[in-house]
């Protein structure tokens, strides 16, 4: 009897015409023996102590229900609203040019009806090909959405008619043709490609065991054999390039690395001070020369970030950053007569590639100690016109028609030379390919980084006699990267190194003689 009252109490929070959802919650939180109101009530008697009110409600099965639907009327009066779920209807989706649209709510209608509907309006009779005709004898199939064409229409849609199924099925087929040919053509330059890889890893590989158990031991006795020199020409195993490049540069200076350790030591002092103090009184009292190493001293900072830039190694924070800046360090404090140059970075990044920290700084030390490399890094103007001039006598001997497409424009070598003999081609040609330069550059000397000018301009020859003063100029400062050894190495073989029986050393020391008689006869009065 006592849980009997418990019944409306559940009823009673629920007010229909209240919005206000916290006073709701409110009296649903408190006591259920609390009034309406609010106010403080004396309490209620307590039950008997012989039967709880929660069992007494579960035995009579009345408070129970009510608490329920008191629940359920305050959570679907008070809460949010919640999106009723409508049954899916099974209907086709619409479609329009470009997509799909919403699927309509009408059933579709069946795809007998519309062909009936089609061919009353039309007076047209439509038999779709046979399924198993279809597709048959297919062998390929480009990877795309070209196929789509050969599908039927949708069924709200009218059918093809037996005229554009077998157009669309025609150009189905040449679609499938040209792709078929695309790919196998493909297939076989991948597989030429593949095979001549293959092939020169053999030559490789054969030409380092001739290289390192018969060469190398024996170089002074066989360095200038045939058997050598036709090696040398097909390139050098990347494996001993290195130590042949030593071996034929030489080390005329006798540079130890120890040597190199010391004047390294130097560099670092001198960057040390450079981030220490800016004082230009410092400058001034330590002379001329040193002001001169200085100022090389930061511009290898600047160089050497664009070293190179698609490999990502010689740059800030590269393996080979702080090499390389150590290399041209040394180099600017062991030379300040010529300090740092622009384009020497190639040159101590390809030797760095391939050599020790101290064989690379030897290397690079004896290297533009040569006559042709000291001229134009040391920017000898007489000496770099002399050049130029031996190199006008072979390009007029073995180009004639292009030497004089060039003399009509008046462009002259310095335009393009400059940059291919100051970087010794590593940053005009790709990597692989000027390290082959390099290999027959160390065999045959200053000749051939000439020899090789003139065997680009043999390979762009029909390119070039297109072109006017302006567009050679930038062809030639950046040249194709497709360019292969094979096509290159053909162009320069070529290319003959004599002019009137006299090969390129006598010309030059011609060119050297004559302006030496002229210098003789040179007459004192100035020039207007």
């Amino acid at each position: 009897p006592a849980a009997l009252p418990a019944a409306p109490l559940g009823f009673t929070d629920v007010n229909l015409n209240s919005r206000n959802t916290y006073e709701v919650s409110r009296r649903r939180s408190a006591p259920e023996h609390l009034p309406h109101g609010g106010g403080t009530a004396p309490a209620a008697p307590a039950p008997p102590p012989q039967e709880p009110p929660e069992r007494a409600r579960h035995r009579l099965g009345i408070a129970g229900a009510g608490s329920s639907f008191a629940e359920f009327f305050t959570r679907n009066f008070f809460t949010k609203r919640t999106k009723e779920l409508k049954p899916a209807v099974q209907s086709a989706p619409g479609w329009k040019l470009f997509g799909k649209v919403p699927p309509r709510e009408n059933l579709p209608k069946d795809s007998k009806i519309i062909q009936q509907e089609y061919e009353a309006r039309t007076g047209r009779m439509y038999k779709p090909p046979a399924p198993s005709a279809r597709r048959k004898n297919i062998e390929f199939e480009p990877l795309s959405t070209t196929a789509l064409i050969l599908e039927d229409r949708p069924a709200n849609l009218p059918a093809k008619s037996v005229e554009e199924a077998l157009r669309h099925r025609q150009e189905y087929d040449e679609m499938v043709a040209e792709a078929k040919k695309r790919e196998i053509k493909e297939a076989h330059k991948r597989k030429k490609i593949m095979r001549e890889r293959f092939k020169q890893e053999e030559n490789i590989a054969s030409a380092m065991v001739i290289w390192v158990n018969e060469i190398l031991p024996n170089w002074e006795g066989m360095r200038a054999t045939r058997r050598v020199r036709e090696l040398w020409w097909q390139g050098l195993p990347p494996s001993v390039r290195g130590k042949v490049w030593s071996l034929a540069v030489g080390n005329e200076l006798n540079i130890t690395p120890e040597l190199y350790e010391i004047f390294l030591s130097r560099a670092k002092e001198r960057w040390k001070s450079f981030s220490e103090t800016s004082s230009e009184n410092d400058t001034e009292d330590a002379g001329a020369s040193v002001a001169d190493r200085e100022a090389s001293l930061e511009l290898i900072k600047l160089d050497i970030s664009r070293t190179f830039p698609s490999l990502y190694i010689f740059q800030k924070g590269g393996p080979y950053h702080d090499l390389l800046h150590s290399v041209l360090g040394a180099y600017t404090c062991y030379r300040p007569d010529v300090g740092y140059v622009q384009g020497m970075s190639f040159i101590a990044a390809v030797l760095i590639l391939n050599l020790e920290e101290a064989d690379a700084f030897i290397a690079f030390a004896n290297l533009l100690n040569k006559p042709c490399q000291l001229a134009f890094f040391r920017v000898d103007h007489s000496m770099m016109l002399k050049y130029f001039a031996a190199f006008e006598v072979f390009f007029e001997e073995n180009l004639p028609k292009l030497f004089l497409h060039f003399k009509s424009y008046s462009l002259t070598p310095d335009i393009y030379l400059i940059d291919w003999i100051f970087t010794l081609y590593s940053k005009s040609l790709p990597l692989d390919l000027a390290c082959r330069v390099w290999d027959v550059f160390c065999r045959d000397g200053e000749e051939f980084l000439f020899r090789t000018g003139l065997g680009i301009l043999r390979l762009y020859e029909d390119i070039l006699l297109q072109m006017d003063f302006i567009h050679i100029a930038q062809f030639l400062t950046k040249l194709p990267e497709d360019i292969t050894s094979e096509k290159l190495f053909s162009c320069i073989a070529a290319i003959q190194m004599q002019n009137s029986n006299k090969k390129w050393a006598q010309v030059f020391a011609s060119l050297m003689k004559d302006n030496k008689e002229g210098d003789k006869n040179h007459s004192p009065v100035p020039k207007n």
